[in-house]
């Protein structure tokens, strides 16, 4: 990547360049001067992995309403109605400003092509084949790239938020980018940085979806939402070296079955309608059967067969998976797919408002990394992407102040991170295996299935892990840097370690907020069960919120 100089000071930094990042980019009015902050490439992100949709009550059988009613049931009590309002109400139109952006959504004729997803009540559903995400992203990647007021700056690494000591506003972040230490001012930050899947040994999500911005801004101050809801999909495929691809709930719905390694269709222990239950009953019964047999659960998968189907309409019906299995050597007419659970979307976040906002003020929060309200305490299938789009509009209306006022940054000594050679090995050793421990740990803990002895001895461990990391001693010179002081490093492959060491930090922190999050909820709601307590409770029919280590119940919801 060759090197550009940064600017110390845009009018608003945006962090992630997935589709709520790339959107808000677009939205933010053209007058200012924005920066946009990704991590690899404005290509990598998990809006691109996305393969179903964008829902949106657009056809004459449907509307808003029935949108609204659905998007509710599924978010099973916690849905903040205001904002699911505004989310579908606001959806059509937004649909239009996708097109015009130039999204080619499947049609028929001159028709937008819906389709019909799990707890929709009708045909909603826009898509682009089966990479809506990588059609939107794709596309709004090459409309910021045109725009002159935005500045792309990739493989840079936002490390934490600066916040303005007397007045407690966000005024800019630390970034570390072409191997140094530099901090940048803005009149807004907006994270938008996506999910934390990473957390979990088993997920969907890309490796960028680290829980950067929940940990950044949850160190700075800020109020996080129901981080103990986490949706898991029951069959992704499971390989070693294999991106954990989805295997859609349309295989099963063609006849495809889930057997055990011994070939039974165990599913049917577990639910009368065996693989044909719902999305989070299907991913229990494979994570409890795994509990029960196999060795190694961060590994250990059943088998999801499809030769039960015709081969004709697996050929028309499923083109996608037929070649992507094949890729990692599966073929789909004459074996089964390794598939386990996968952790998919965050239903919790950073609270933020219909305008975005934080309770910290110039930070905004945007798509997956927020808590708007409109998932509740489980998403409504082909609402995420939605919500990247209708609430990354919402940053046109940005109000700022003091732009254009030129706020000089001090020049302080450059500090020089140089370690001993041996020391520097062994350091990159415990990091590397602590960056492998930690999801399988979690995934074991927090995964499917929660309990309270299996939570606390987690979150034990985290908080010994959290001390380890601590003592380390890039950590020890990194967390010692005071605002607006520049640092350097004189390390062998230093943007590697850097973000090693940055994404662990955010892994540990997310870790600590999910578990403690799971441990504090004692009820079974949404994406969130409890073995102990397996059913909902009506007490229990409120927010978890969370401030600097301190958690607490929001008023009932009625």
């Amino acid at each position: 990547m060759s090197q550009i100089d940064i600017p110390s000071q845009f009018d608003v930094l945006v962090v992630g360049a997935g589709a709520a990042g790339l959107y808000t980019a677009l939205c933010l009015p053209e007058s200012l001067r924005v920066g946009l902050i990704t991590k690899e490439t404005v290509a990598l992100s998990a809006s691109d992995w996305a393969q179903g949709g964008i829902a949106a009550a657009i056809a004459p059988e449907d509307s808003p309403t029935l949108h609204i009613e659905d998007t509710i049931q599924a978010g099973a009590g916690l849905c903040d109605r205001t904002a699911v309002e505004f989310l579908a109400q606001h959806a059509p139109s937004c649909i239009q400003s996708l097109v015009n952006l130039g999204v080619a959504f499947d049609r028929h004729g001159q028709a937008l092509a819906l389709t019909l997803e799990a707890a929709h009540s009708r045909r909603r559903v826009l898509h682009a084949a089966d990479t809506t995400g990588r059609e939107v992203t794709t596309t709004l990647t090459a409309q910021v790239l045109r725009r002159q007021n935005i500045q792309v700056i990739q493989q840079a690494l936002a490390l934490s938020l600066w916040i303005e000591a007397e007045t407690v506003c966000c005024q800019g972040i630390s970034l570390f980018y072409q191997g140094k230490i530099t901090w940048v001012r803005a009149g807004a930050v907006v994270l938008a940085t996506g999910g934390g899947g990473q957390v979990f040994a088993q997920t969907t999500n890309p490796a960028v979806s680290t829980g950067d911005g929940v940990a950044i801004a949850a160190r700075a101050g800020a109020i996080l939402r129901d981080l103990e809801f986490v949706q898991f999909h029951p069959t992704a495929l499971t390989k070693p070296g294999a991106d954990r691809f989805l295997i859609s709930e349309a295989v099963r719905g063609e006849g495809a079955h889930l057997i055990d390694n011994e070939g039974r269709r165990f599913a049917f222990d577990y639910h009368p309608a065996g693989e044909l239950a719902p999305r989070d009953v299907v991913s229990r019964a494979i994570f409890s059967h795994l509990q029960r047999t196999a060795i190694d659960l961060a590994t250990a998968h059943v088998w999801l067969d499809m030769r039960p189907i015709p081969a004709d309409k697996i050929r028309h019906r499923f083109p996608n998976i037929i070649k992507v299995c094949q890729h990692w050597g599966v073929d789909v007419f004459h074996e089964p797919i390794p598939v386990a659970p996968a952790a998919h979307y965050w239903m919790g976040g950073i609270v933020a408002d219909l305008m975005n906002r934080t309770n910290i003020p110039g930070l905004y929060a945007v798509g997956e990394t927020a808590s708007t309200g409109v998932h509740g305490a489980n998403r409504l299938a082909s609402n995420s992407l939605l919500e990247c789009i209708v609430f990354g509009a919402q940053m046109a209306n940005i109000k700022l102040e003091n732009i254009g006022l030129s706020s000089e940054i001090p020049v302080l000594p450059l500090r020089k991170f140089n370690p001993d050679p041996s020391e520097w090995h062994i350091q990159q050793t415990q990091l590397e295996a602590l960056r492998e421990k930690l999801p399988r740990l979690v995934w074991e803990s927090a995964g499917i299935c929660r309990e309270q002895s299996r939570l606390e001895t987690a979150i034990a461990t985290i908080e010994s892990w959290q001390q380890d990391f601590a003592a380390l001693p890039l950590s020890q010179f990194l967390l010692a840097l005071r605002p607006v002081e520049p640092a350097s490093f004189d390390l062998p492959d230093v943007e590697r370690q850097l973000g090693l060491w940055a994404e662990t930090r955010n892994l540990l922190d997310v870790a600590d907020l999910i578990l403690k999050s799971a441990a504090f909820r004692t009820e079974s709601r949404g994406g969130h069960f409890r073995l102990d307590y397996p059913q909902p409770d009506s007490n229990w029919q409120v927010h978890t919120l969370i401030q600097t280590n301190h958690w607490w119940k929001s008023p009932l919801l009625s």
